[in-house]
């Protein structure tokens, strides 16, 4: 901490307030006096000022942050999470916040694109197609490029329901929590296309089947073995929920039968994300293609696991596994685990 006056009563405020968050809104010029790149012209200039205010105000300029530091720690670092905007918001807060943020963080050797969604009006499926999207319109440079797949926009509602549902509740304290995650670790799990073909062999050659994909066999495994890694009573039922392609008939029931009864349900045993379907490597940005994916504090439970196609491409997938210390330790010493993690 540095002070401007160490007399100054107006110190004790460090101790009473997180951050400052505090700005300027300006004018901008009449188009004839701006030119075309104000905005750029302007953000250049910003970037270099603010490299050498803080060459004087040194205590400001956080560590240097490398490539390095996201991928090569053990578990993913918690620097991660300042990566994305909207940090700890939910659906709700889209009321009054918006509902799509990018934020672009610069490191010492590399470029992180953090997008954040609101999950109410799009699910794995859209978010990823708008960042295609994105990128295909980056790549073009055209002004009125032909976008290859428009998005649907056509809305679904229970029958006799929408679009707006009214909720059993007189304040929103009765259906809304800030849910915090308690201490977890996340590490990303890498599957090899040979490693998850073994998984699938084993597990079809066992119950005298070939209908098990390579997906269900692979979170199969994981089930069991986080199950065996949290050492839950024998008695104890242990649940696996994957969802996939939410669109058909039983989840349109589901909805039916909720509305009718609306809850709030906790988080289920293990949960299995997002999908090493989506298209998530082809996104470029005149950098290559990307090293690797990370996400942010959002959907951070105990046994959420989250898919991703693996870098090299074929069928290798990528998990990110969310623990307690004590499970994920356990996890690491499952030797039957381990074995098939590259």
């Amino acid at each position: 901490m540095f002070l401007e006056n160490q007399n100054s009563p107006s110190i004790f405020a460090c101790f009473l307030h997180t951050t400052f968050k505090k700005g300027l809104l300006y004018a901008k010029p009449p188009p004839e006096d701006c030119g075309e790149n104000l905005i750029y012209n302007t953000l250049e200039r910003l970037k270099k000022s603010l490299s050498v205010a803080l060459l004087h105000f040194y205590p400001l300029a956080a560590t240097d942050i490398s490539v390095s530091d996201i991928v090569s720690p053990t578990y993913v670092p918690l620097v991660v999470q300042l990566f994305f905007d909207h940090d700890r918001a939910i659906n709700y807060d889209g009321r009054t916040r918006p509902l799509l943020s990018i934020q672009v963080t610069e490191l010492v050797d590399g470029v992180f694109i953090g997008c954040s969604m609101n999950h109410a009006i799009g699910d794995g499926t859209s978010f990823w197609h708008f960042f295609n999207t994105l990128s295909q319109i980056f790549q073009s440079q055209e002004d009125n490029i032909k976008i290859s797949r428009p998005p649907v926009f056509e809305r679904w509602f229970p029958e006799g329901y929408g679009p707006l549902l009214k909720l059993p509740f007189t304040c929103q304290e009765e259906f809304i929590s800030r849910y915090e995650a308690p201490q977890l670790l996340e590490r990303i799990f890498h599957f090899s296309t040979e490693s998850i073909a073994k998984l699938k062999e084993r597990a079809n050659t066992k119950y005298k089947t070939t209908k098990i994909s390579s997906f269900q066999s692979l979170s199969a495994f994981v089930w069991r073995a986080i199950t065996r890694a949290r050492r839950f009573p024998s008695e104890m039922a242990s649940g696996c929920r994957l969802a996939i392609n939410n669109r058909d008939k039983s989840v349109r029931d589901f909805v039916n039968d909720w509305v009718g009864s609306p809850s709030v349900s906790p988080p289920q045993i293990v949960a299995m994300g997002s999908s090493p379907r989506f298209n998530k490597y082809g996104n470029e940005f005149g950098l290559g293609k990307a090293l690797t994916l990370r996400c942010g504090y959002a959907n951070k439970f105990d046994g959420k696991v989250s898919s991703y196609p693996g870098r090299e491409g074929g069928a290798s997938i990528d998990l990110e596994v969310c623990l307690p210390p004590c499970s994920m330790d356990a996890l690491e010493s499952d030797e039957e685990f381990m074995a098939s993690v590259t």
